[in-house]
């Protein structure tokens, strides 16, 4: 069964009906269905609250009765709307096309929250970064040379990750992280989520850009390389992140060709998703970071509860680590190479 499916309004068609098409409004600008129904139903008892295509930045508000529909409309089509981020929505009736199946590959549940995934030691801010500050992150890598892997591009700051043996070599400094993250670093030693954020100490940067489509495959970091907190940094465009708990464990003790490592019975695990919008920072620790494989799907569309949102035309991420200098001591020892 599939979301009901509505017609894309003409500019002019003169038609009245209960449901709303509203562009400028949806989750890729930060507007959950929850938000964008509370405030309709101001005008009305809302049925439901839709996407209208995969933009994730135009929804369909189906209202019970017409005239609840009429009066939403008059009142915010071309006006700011304080109670959903200060945005112009531009509205239209709609009507309602006979149903067909709508298949969705994965029903997997995609939270937009760390705390709804129930995993111990992953959290999630949201607008951790401006967008004035996005643009000048994206300028300052733009501005420097890339290193092309087979389906995306890096760089690498104060350590070179080597994909090969899939570990840092502590002998082979690069140099200070550069300036351009000094506020990035500076916010990170207050996220709220660290019992001594003073004493963080980050070295290691790893600035990742996907192409549309290309995503990471299921891997851990490896223990020996880097120590217990991992900060990621979305940039530009949004993806999902799943996360998955094998439970006898898979650390390969041949290296692997990439840090992509392909894992047999990928349904025999607990899995996890959550939604990565642009400018979040996402931090693993504790079990998150070492008993819980992270991976991106390789997705163009991802679905998001019941929207579909494109990827961007690219997505960068800042990966800040510390390097370990000796052995890992966790808790984990069958996901541990040390």
């Amino acid at each position: 069964m599939g979301s009901p499916r509505f017609a894309r309004p003409k500019k002019v068609d003169g038609k009245s009906s209960p449901n709303l098409y509203v562009a400028n409004c949806g989750p890729a600008v930060g507007l959950s269905f929850d938000t964008i129904a509370s405030v309709f139903s101001t005008f009305g008892k809302v049925k439901g609250v839709y996407a209208a295509d995969e933009s994730g930045t135009r929804v369909i508000v189906s209202y019970f009765e017409e005239s609840s529909a009429q009066e939403a409309l008059k009142a915010l089509d071309g006006h700011r709307c304080p109670d959903l981020g200060g945005r112009f929505l531009h509205i239209r009736h709609s009507i309602l096309q006979p149903p067909c199946q709508v298949q969705v590959n994965d029903s997997l549940t995609v939270s937009s929250e760390a705390s709804e995934l129930n995993i111990p030691g992953i959290y999630l801010l949201h607008d951790f970064v401006t967008a004035e500050e996005q643009e000048q992150l994206l300028a300052a890598v733009d501005d420097r040379p890339w290193k092309n892997l087979s389906k995306r591009r890096v760089q690498h700051y104060g350590y070179e990750f080597c994909y090969e043996t899939r570990n840092i070599n502590t002998k082979q400094r690069l140099g200070e992280l550069p300036s351009f993250v000094s506020s990035v670093l500076e916010r990170i030693s207050s996220f709220p989520s660290l019992d001594d954020a003073a004493n963080v100490v980050l070295d290691q940067l790893t600035v990742n850009e996907y192409p549309p489509g290309v995503g990471l495959s299921p891997h851990i970091d490896t223990h020996s390389a880097f120590e217990g907190l991992i900060f990621s940094l979305s940039l530009a465009g949004p993806c999902i992140m799943e996360f998955r708990r094998y439970s006898g464990g898979v650390w390969l003790s041949k290296p692997a060709a990439s840090t992509d490592m392909k894992l047999e019975n990928p349904n025999n695990c607990l899995r996890r998703a959550i939604y990565l919008p642009p400018r979040s920072m996402l931090l693993l620790s504790g079990e998150a970071r070492y008993a819980w494989h992270h991976y991106i799907p390789h997705h163009k569309v991802d679905m998001v509860k019941e929207s579909m949102i494109r990827r961007g035309s690219r997505r960068v991420s800042f990966t800040f680590r510390k390097v370990r200098t000796g052995p890992c001591q966790c808790e984990f020892s069958q996901y541990c190479d040390s």
